[in-house]
């Protein structure tokens, strides 16, 4: 009779270690899949808001007016608009103090800024390294239950006077099962991993930059 080698027969002959293993790399999978999507989307949401903020931001309008504008009702703020209304709100608050200089003025809201840049990319950065932990470590998950498996399919063939390949074979096969569930696992997630790094590292230097600028118009102002 034929040796039944369809994916799911292996999995369910499976030994109780190497299903345990598949269906730990399974949900980290899932998981990461479900971050990959969310996090996708948060970060094209903050590419957006940058570039609609810096349009305003540079359009010539009064900074006064765009203040108004992100704090009003029904407004929430998102990612550089925090920024801008951390430094703004501080360097109006100093300016009303009048043993205040201007250089302690700029000072105060370019460390405001720089207090919003870091929990900003703090909460963009969040769960990142979950997804590096998956694509690092699902291989060898899946490794230790593939050797786990092809040592249970030998040790099963030691009372055995002879071995055949049909034998040995589902044995095998459902343990190779675990490698590649790794791989599947590790491949999307290291991908996204990447390519997320990759928007988040722009994405800080256009506020980096934002910063910079905002700066020295803020010192225009403090002088004049």
């Amino acid at each position: 009779m034929a040796t039944d080698l369809s994916l799911f027969h292996l999995i369910a002959q499976a030994s109780f270690v190497v299903q345990l293993v598949m269906l730990i790399l399974l949900a980290a999978s899932i998981a990461s899949w479900t971050f990959i999507f969310t996090k996708r989307k948060e970060l094209l949401q903050a590419a957006a808001v940058t570039e609609e903020f810096e349009e305003a931001f540079w359009s010539g309008g009064e900074l006064t007016e765009l203040y108004k504008k992100l704090t009003g009702n029904g407004f929430t703020p998102e990612g550089i608009e925090k920024i801008f209304l951390a430094g703004y709100k501080e360097f109006s608050r100093m300016r009303q103090k009048a043993d205040v200089s201007p250089v302690v003025q700029v000072e105060s809201a370019q460390r405001s800024m720089r207090i919003e840049l870091t929990r900003e990319l703090e909460r963009l950065d969040e769960r990142l390294p979950f997804l590096a932990t998956v694509g690092s470590t699902s291989p060898y998950v899946g490794l230790f239950g593939t050797v786990w498996g092809i040592m249970n399919s030998f040790r099963s063939l030691g009372n055995v006077q002879q071995a055949t390949l049909a034998q040995v074979a589902p044995g095998i096969a459902e343990a190779l099962i675990a490698t590649a569930i790794g791989l599947f696992a590790a491949i999307p997630a290291v991908i996204a991993y990447n390519q997320f790094a990759t928007r988040l590292e722009r994405l800080a230097g256009r506020y980096e930059l934002f910063i910079d600028e905002f700066v020295v118009l803020l010192q225009r102002q403090a002088h004049s």
